[in-house]
């Protein structure tokens, strides 16, 4: 049995599809970066770097950054006084947004963002002996003054509360003595009263019996 072959207009396509394949091989392989770089130097060199407090190396170096804004830079060297710097890191038009998006995925090639920061170092001054002795006093005197403890304040005198006096005491007063008892009223005698005294107008005047007239 013999196999139907494909024509040349199919074969025309899936050329054409071939390299379309390719072509979007490519371009996902040259897509475009960006590659930030920052140099720092010193004058003199050979000062040891921390950027962001991270230990890069000593002077003259490169490291590779990926943010843009402030960043902190220090430079230490024995003799020198110590350089701290708040350095700005501007962002460039490019990696605005949108335009990032463009420039980090769309762009082929590679795009350098290289900054380079220079920086002078003063020497250390040196101290007379005598005024860091007078340094180092002061500062003692001031270490013992802070860890004295504070005075209190003077308290206060209250005004003293007098003492509750006790309830008099009541002393039983004696009676008084007995005198000579009045004579009680002797009651009168039963039976009818005389209305008149005797011997009023030579007169006496007798009772009348009971009954009688």
């Amino acid at each position: 049995m013999r196999t139907a072959r494909p024509t040349a207009p199919l074969l025309d396509r899936l050329a054409a599809w071939r390299w379309v394949v390719v072509a979007a091989c490519l371009c996902a392989v040259a897509a475009g970066c960006v590659r930030r770089r920052m140099f720092i130097r010193s004058n003199p060199p050979g000062a040891l770097v921390y950027v962001d407090d991270y230990e890069i190396g000593r002077t003259p170096i490169a490291t590779n950054f990926t943010y843009y804004g402030n960043r902190k830079i220090r430079l230490v060297k024995d003799g020198y006084e110590t350089l701290t710097v708040l350095q700005p890191v501007p962002t460039p038009w490019y990696e605005i947004p949108p335009l990032d998006f463009v420039s980090e995925n769309l762009i082929p090639g590679e795009i350098r963002d290289e900054r380079v920061f220079n920086y002078q170092m003063r020497p250390q001054a040196i101290v007379p002996p005598d005024e860091l002795l007078s340094k180092g006093e002061a500062l003692r005197r001031e270490t013992h003054a802070a860890a004295a403890p504070t005075p209190a304040p003077p308290a206060v005198p209250m005004p003293a509360t007098p003492a509750p006096s006790p309830p008099p005491s009541r002393v039983p007063q004696p009676l008084p003595a007995p005198g000579p008892s009045a004579p009680s009223p002797t009651p009168p005698a039963a039976g009818p009263q005389l209305l008149t005294p005797p011997g009023i107008g030579g007169h006496r005047v007798h009772p009348l019996p009971p009954g009688g007239r």
